[in-house]
């Protein structure tokens, strides 16, 4: 896909997709066989719900049939949202991953698993777990450090409500 077609395409689709109180994060559009796949990603602060996606998919389906953006061919649309494991690439994007465990690649070519604990213009504040039973440290990463970050998928975490619940009983 050209670069212009992929600029004209969220030139025409971001209205839309703002309009819906959502944010678009991606559009691609990918070959399988003989037909063509529009993927367009979108995301919230507070995430999207499939009432939304639906929202969104149908007024974008309306769009891309009244105009040629997509060209003469057949192709089809997919909605959805950045998953489990996003790759961090925007400021919003840290700023909704507070509280989630990130693995980052440092510019520096280091790596390192951590937590964000907050976030503002310059970087991120984290705690980086401790190793074979030490505490957890606190550390500070500036957004240039940051070569790549993407969220990071935990099984069996308590939030703090149940960390709560457990201390009263």
């Amino acid at each position: 896909m050209s670069t212009t077609q992929s600029e004209r395409l969220r030139e025409l689709l971001e209205p839309l997709v703002t309009s819906q109180g959502l944010d678009l994060e991606e559009v691609a559009v990918d070959s399988v066989g003989r037909k063509r796949v529009l993927r367009v990603v979108v995301d919230s602060d507070t995430g999207a719900d499939l009432d939304q996606i639906a929202d969104v998919s149908r007024a974008l389906s309306a769009t891309l049939d009244e105009t040629d953006a997509m060209g003469e061919g057949e192709y089809t649309l997919e909605v959805g949202t950045p998953g489990a494991e996003r790759l961090l690439t925007e400021h919003r994007h840290y700023l909704r991953a507070a509280g989630r465990l990130v693995r980052f690649q440092l510019a520096g070519g280091d790596e390192l698993v951590a937590r964000i604990l907050e976030v503002d213009d310059e970087g991120v504040d984290l705690e980086v777990p401790g190793v074979k039973g030490r505490k957890a440290t606190a550390r500070r990463l500036g957004f240039p450090d940051i070569a790549k970050a993407r969220v990071q998928v935990e099984f069996g975490r308590k939030d703090n409500n149940d960390m709560k619940e457990e201390e009263e009983a």
